[in-house]
């Protein structure tokens, strides 16, 4: 037995709870098998500080997904405590999480992002959409801090606004747990995504899957539900555009501090022959449906070998 002792944190209170749960299962089967001892929490934000101070494991395994789990609160507990954790530290996290802050954060670099307005959930209205419409013809409205797209929607027309305005925000209140969201336009062109490895102190990005899903687009369903996407890795690119790819996964991983491992979407549009950065997720699942678990078999990392990689990177970092 290798004799750290290794926690778990896992659930959450947020849209992605069974998202986490899964990871956090098949997270434990690879430290079983390298000989790690392991146990789970149940994270509640309302006691964890309490909690994970009396238990004070030797590392924590951030199987979490969401708010609070990858939006730097759970990680500035665990720097104020000392104890070491996986994946994005505190200042990282945050700024990842936050997709108008991430935008900032790259403002200078060559990576292309997309137009945005930003808006408080409680302002939104038929007439606020309406001149968004008019703004960008197609458009796309999300959480400004979420993952997993959740609540994602496209609106093309104003008869998608009013029922999107009438039925979900009113009576399914979609933004119940989420005031700040996003505007942007919508890009038809290829989904893309790239993980980003750290390994010998220098990130690596690993390769380029072009997604193809049932729904509109890669919605929740699409990545969490079996058969509901295709995955084509590697991409349907020219080699330029694939090259394009991994360069700005990896400058969008080093601009924001990422540690460990990070997944960057994109889309790329063929008709403006311009790829975009949509946004970076410093805590990708890691499901069986997953998709770094896919790239990295593709180049011959198993999972063991990725989950032992992130313990070893495993510190406090704010």
């Amino acid at each position: 037995m290798n004799g750290k002792n290794i926690l778990i944190l896992q659930g959450g209170l947020n849209e992605e709870h069974k998202v986490s749960l899964t990871t956090a299962k098949e997270v434990n089967k690879a430290l079983k098998t390298l000989g790690y001892n392991t146990d789970f929490l149940n994270v509640n934000p309302k006691n964890f500080k309490k909690t994970i101070s009396l238990l004070n494991p030797d590392c924590c395994f951030n199987a979490l997904h969401g708010s609070f789990g990858e939006d730097g609160q759970v990680q500035n507990i665990l720097f104020n405590l000392n104890i070491p954790f996986t994946h994005s530290g505190t200042s990282s996290s945050i700024k990842a999480f936050n997709k108008n802050v991430t935008k900032t954060n790259l403002q200078n670099t060559k990576i292309n992002c997309l137009e945005s307005e930003l808006i408080s959930s409680p302002k939104l209205s038929i007439q606020i959409l309406k001149e968004q419409l008019e703004r960008f013809k197609l458009l796309v409205i999300k959480p400004l801090s979420s993952g997993s797209s959740y609540g994602v929607r496209i609106l093309d027309s104003i008869k998608s606004i009013e029922k999107f305005i009438n039925f979900e925000l009113k009576q399914k209140m979609i933004y119940k747990n989420h005031q700040n969201l996003i505007i942007e336009p919508y890009i038809k062109g290829k989904e893309l995504t790239v993980t980003v490895l750290e390994r010998a102190e220098s990130s690596e990005p690993i390769a380029v899957t072009e997604i193809i899903s049932k729904n509109n687009f890669f919605d929740y369903t699409a990545k969490y539900t079996k058969g509901y996407s295709k995955h084509l890795l590697p991409a349907n690119l020219s080699n330029s555009v694939y090259k394009q790819c991994l360069e700005h996964a990896k400058v969008a991983h080093d601009t924001l501090g990422c540690r460990g491992v990070s997944r960057s979407d994109f889309i790329y549009s063929k008709e403006l022959n311009k790829l975009f950065f949509l946004e970076i997720n410093t805590q990708p699942g890691l499901t069986p449906i997953s998709l770094v678990p896919e790239q990295l078999k593709y180049k011959g990392i198993t999972f063991i070998e990725l989950i032992d990689l992130l313990i070893k990177l495993a510190k406090c970092q704010n």
